[in-house]
């Protein structure tokens, strides 16, 4: 029992002689991490403050880049006074052995490179509604590797920066990202004029709750086939309306109508 209480002393009291030598180098070690957290969340707040205020795109990639700046230098502060530790070796160490990390990190570095060009060269933007690779819908953010773009059902779509910067991308308007096409055929003995009014009117009327403010259904005929006069409605949804929901509405205003043939032209959304 004795025996345990003096290794117990022994050991406070080791511990306490090492605080004692190394208290400078705590307290420098704590202050400069108090500086940074709080540096981060200062000039984090006030970033993106500006980027919203200014015309350039607001991307959490230019928030990162400032919060990493913030963090180095931070370190560098405090590997020599308190670790011992020559910046200059690290800065030497690492650059050695950077071949190696550039090859297994390649595709994270081209991701990093392909989201600045992104942003620098305003080829898309937080807000832009887009279509790449078979997904459209409005970019949410572009981060250090990825780009999130929100489609419109609601879903978010990652998609890396490199590939974006090698993929045909299309950006859209409003009207374009929001229209659905309806397919119908009409009796070849029908009056176009008066088909497309009619139909004009029906879709117009059964989709004002949905369609996109100040944009009108259209109408046009497309050609012939061996059921009559093939043609298209084309609606307009509104934003956060799902495409399939003004789709359904116009197909079911027109669904009926004396005028469309049965076999051959039922409407799809396509």
């Amino acid at each position: 029992m004795a025996d345990t209480v003096r290794h117990m002393d022994e050991y406070a009291g080791n511990i306490d002689r090492w605080f004692q030598a190394n208290v400078g180098k705590l307290t420098w070690l704590a202050i400069v991490l108090v500086l940074v957290l709080v540096t981060d969340r200062l000039v984090s707040r006030v970033l993106r403050k500006v980027l919203d205020n200014s015309q350039i795109p607001s991307a959490s990639i230019f928030v990162n880049l400032a919060r990493v700046t913030i963090w180095v230098i931070g370190t560098a502060m405090v590997l020599q006074p308190v670790f011992g530790i020559n910046p200059t070796t690290l800065i030497t160490a690492l650059g050695v052995g950077g071949v190696a990390i550039s090859l297994g990190l390649k595709d994270t570095v081209a991701n990093i490179i392909g989201g600045f060009g992104l942003m620098l060269g305003h080829v898309i933007q937080p807000g832009d509604l887009v279509t790449v690779q078979g997904v459209t819908g409005t970019v949410h953010d572009i981060t250090w590797r990825q780009t999130a773009v929100r489609t419109r059902n609601g879903d978010l779509m990652i998609i890396p920066n490199s590939v974006l910067n090698t993929a045909a991308l299309t950006k859209l308007t409003p009207v374009s990202e929001g229209m659905s096409t309806l397919e119908f055929t009409a009796k070849a003995s029908s009056d176009p004029a008066a088909v497309s009014q009619d139909i004009l009117d029906r879709v117009t009327k059964a989709t004002a709750n949905v369609s996109l403010e100040g944009q009108s259904p259209l109408v046009k005929f497309t050609g012939f086939s061996p059921y009559g006069m093939t043609g298209q409605v084309l609606v307009f949804a509104r934003e956060g309306v799902l495409l399939s929901t003004v789709t359904d509405a116009a197909a079911r205003a027109i669904a009926g109508a004396d005028y469309l043939v049965e076999d051959g032209g039922s409407a799809d959304n396509i």
